[in-house]
């Protein structure tokens, strides 16, 4: 007995110091708010104050002294967020998480974003002011890396911290580009269509630009006023197992001082971006004698992309022009290495790379190249038969001035600084938006424009011959979709097109009319706004198209066979406004009757996989409401059905039999109990989290959540048999600053600041911003210093 006693007391001992061990270790793996820490490089010492949700307001004599700083607190909260980030373009995701990721490692590099970032940095000026202030930025992120607690996710990968270079904030920057592009989820898959199918199936598609729709409308008093196969499914299917956040969409406006109540300028913007966790933006606030910033920066790039300060506020939409194209190769038939041009036959380039496989012996592969680009069969999986495909991309083709925009517009002091660094943006495509403490609101659609034929498709891969040309006609920037200073007092951008230039509506993958007109419907009869109703427009989740789709396919419908729930369902659509708040039961009615519409319409002619490639598309988007008035389209008949041709009266009534039934199935007969809240939530979910053991620890929530697809409040989700829509992406952030009082301007994040676990600052934001909540961008010094939870100082070694 005594030997039992003995042994469990030795036990509890052992375990009471593992216990003690593992929390010493974890509580060293924490990011460290307080206290001093030595730099070197560092000129002076650099005072950083942690403000209550763990926003770093940093103070420094230089802003070299600062950006080194910054680097070093942004690594301590986002490293793991950084390393991930830089290994996506670079091709070195199998390297951590093993051979499943081989097939999207060939896919990144063959697009030649890493080739590309060498490229640009074996030619930067060294001496350069932007230069000094990333390497700066770079050099605090390494010495975090030698000197900072590892964080946990490196030990449970079994991956060693390396060093990071400017390669890596070019690489970073080429992955953003390449989520902005919808023509990887697009032409090949319309390409598909018209072959298969023929060309009268493309008509009903809405691919072209409308005339029918809301449009951003041009003002530049500079310029007269007249001036009027899914290739990524399996990619974003890899990015998104692994919680890589996806650059999706957003909303912006600015308001000229005389529609705000205070007459000044009020700013609104929330990138719309994949969730993940960490969520994408690191806030940092920087001080000096020479600079000021309140800035949202991406991991591992110095220059934020969105930012403010007393002066002037900046952010980001995204514009979704065209700049990828395909193109159809003739190989020679007497030498597959060998393809046409117009002077003959020449010789492909082989481009041979390595790619390190966790657990694993490395592998070597190469592709094709063309004059026109990479050629995809042997790459991706979704390029099917022996025609030889080829991209064309706008962002690989130019000089890369990306960051000498950024550090230009972070530098701006007022709208000419600004506007004079915007052509540097050749790709991605963006929407930049712009007010300042002077009055001035401006819109500017910023990427290298060309011109385009109007006789040439370019949602369609190009037949041999055909196509834009290699060298393009390129447009200059003052003829980019703009406007500055708008009689009608406001500027916005939500995706959708923008009016006319060069003689044309330029090609895009733009969104549906839905948030655009509903931010116009809002702005245009206000002519006092502020903080408090800014506020409440950016987490507005009433949809004005719903309604009117209701409203037409209601018409359709034959009562006569409707039971009594479904006639009170109908009824209570009938009277719906298109709200999507948590009780709405009309919400989640609509949106499953919605899915069988688009599954009853389309798959019959697609089939599983190109239908659900189909409906990752913005197009798919833009057609809900136009298809909702086409009786005649050629896609209402099930080809599957040989002795009978379908209409859409009949596919309008089965889909919207299948929804209630398939709610009377999940929830019951009563349909009060079809509220959103029980379909529509959101998880912020990290890489690790997928296993789920660790599922609570590095994962945040899952909450119900209000919003829906295209309302301002964009919470989207991809549709699929289940009825259950686990919100994909939304504002990344919700930023309102108002120059009447710009030291109170307010904000709020997914999830938290910090990407560590271990951190009280890793998920203290997640229930406000579900709940629609802001807090404050605090940039008073004073204010800052007397309400600071912490204080870091950083002094030269």
């Amino acid at each position: 007995m005594r030997t039992l006693k003995k042994i469990g007391l030795i036990l509890l001992t052992i375990i009471a110091v593992l216990a003690l061990v593992i929390g010493v270790f974890v509580y060293t793996l924490k990011p460290s708010y307080s206290g001093q820490q030595q730099l070197t490089n560092l000129t002076k010492e650099v005072k950083v104050y942690y403000d209550t949700y763990g926003i770093p307001h940093i103070y420094g004599d230089s802003e070299i002294d600062a950006f080194r700083a910054l680097g070093y607190v942004h690594a301590q909260d986002r490293l793991w967020q950084m390393e991930l980030l830089r290994r996506i373009a670079s091709g070195r995701l199998s390297e951590v998480f093993g051979k499943d990721l081989l097939g999207t490692d060939k896919f990144f590099l063959s697009l030649g974003i890493a080739d590309a970032s060498k490229a640009t940095v074996a030619k930067v000026d060294k001496d350069d002011t932007g230069v000094l202030l990333a390497e700066a930025y770079l050099d605090g992120i390494n010495q975090f890396i030698k000197e900072g607690p590892t964080p946990v996710e490196f030990y449970l990968t079994g991956i060693d911290k390396k060093d990071f270079a400017l390669e890596d904030v070019y690489n970073t920057i080429g992955y953003m580009a390449f989520s902005f592009a919808m023509a990887h989820k697009t032409d090949p898959l319309l390409t598909t269509i018209n072959t298969k199918l023929g060309p009268e199936y493309l008509k009903d598609l809405n691919i072209g630009s409308s005339i029918d729709t809301e449009w951003i409308r041009n003002y530049n008093p500079t310029e007269a006023d007249s001036i009027q196969n899914n290739l990524t499914t399996v990619i974003n299917k890899a990015l998104g197992a692994l919680n890589i956040p996806l650059f999706e969409g957003s909303n912006s406006w600015v308001i000229s001082p005389e529609k705000t109540k205070n007459g000044k300028v009020v700013f609104a913007n929330d990138p719309h971006i994949g969730f993940a966790q960490p969520s994408v933006w690191y806030e940092a606030h920087i001080e000096t004698p020479e600079y000021s910033k309140y800035g949202y920066h991406i991991a591992g790039i110095p220059f934020p992309l969105l930012g403010h300060n007393r002066k002037l506020a900046y952010g980001l939409t995204m514009f979704e022009n065209d700049d990828v194209d395909f193109y159809y190769e003739q190989s020679n038939p007497e030498n597959e290495n060998q393809y046409l041009t117009e002077s003959g036959y020449v010789d492909y380039e082989i481009v041979k790379k390595t790619i390190r496989i966790k657990d694993s012996s490395n592998v070597d592969f190469s592709y094709k190249k063309s004059i026109h680009g990479p050629i995809l069969n042997d790459i991706a999986d979704q390029i099917k038969g022996d025609r030889p495909v080829a991209m064309s991309w706008m962002y690989t083709q130019m000089d890369n001035k990306v960051i000498d925009a950024l550090f230009g517009l972070s530098h701006a002091t007022n709208l000419t600084e600004f506007k004079s660094a915007l052509p540097k943006i050749h790709a991605p495509g963006l929407n930049v938006m712009y007010g300042d403490a002077e009055g001035n609101v401006a819109w500017f659609a910023s990427a290298q424009l060309y011109q385009i034929s109007d006789s040439i498709n370019t949602k369609l891969i190009y037949e041999v011959g055909g196509g834009l040309p290699i060298k393009k006609k390129l447009l200059d920037f003052n003829e980019n979709p703009q406007a500055v200073n708008p009689p009608w007092h406001y500027v916005y951008s939500a995706n959708n097109q923008p009016d006319s230039i060069a003689g044309m509506l330029y090609p895009g993958y733009y969104l549906p009319e839905n948030r655009a007109r509903r931010i116009v419907n809002l702005l245009e009869p206000k002519n006092d706004w502020d903080t408090e109703s800014v506020s409440q427009m950016i987490t507005d989740v009433t949809s004005p198209i719903h309604p009117i789709i209701v409203t037409d396919l209601t018409e359709l419908i034959n009562v006569s066979l409707l039971s009594e729930i479904e006639l009170n369902i109908l009824n209570r659509l009938s009277l719906w406004k298109g709200s999507y708040e948590l009780s709405s039961v009309e919400a989640t009615v609509y949106t499953r009757w919605i899915y069988y519409y688009l599954k009853n319409t389309f798959k019959d002619e697609l089939g599983e996989e190109l239908f659900n490639q189909f409906l990752g598309t913005h197009f798919m988007k833009r057609l809900i409401a136009p298809l909702s008035k086409n009786e005649s389209s050629i896609w209402w008949d099930n080809v599957t059905t040989k002795d009978k041709k379908e209409n859409m009266k009949e596919i309008v009534n089965k889909s919207f039999n299948q929804a209630i039934a398939s709610l009377e199935k999940d929830f019951g007969k009563n349909s009060d109990d079809w509220r959103w809240e029980k379909v529509h939530t959101i998880e912020h979910e990290h890489p690790i989290g997928q296993i789920a053991a660790l599922r609570s620890f590095f994962n945040v929530g899952p909450f119900p959540v209000v919003g829906t697809r295209e309302v301002i409040n964009n919470m989207a989700f991809p549709y699929d048999d289940t009825g259950y829509y686990k919100t994909s992406s939304g504002p990344s952030t919700r930023r309102i600053i108002d120059f009447s009082d710009v030291e109170n301007s307010i904000s709020i994040l997914p999830t938290g600041q910090s990407g560590n676990p271990l951190s009280k600052h890793y998920k203290d934001q997640a229930e406000m911003y579900v709940k629609g909540e802001f807090r404050k961008m605090m940039m008073n010094k004073e204010e800052i210093k007397t309400t600071s939870s912490s204080k870091l100082v950083l002094s030269p070694k």
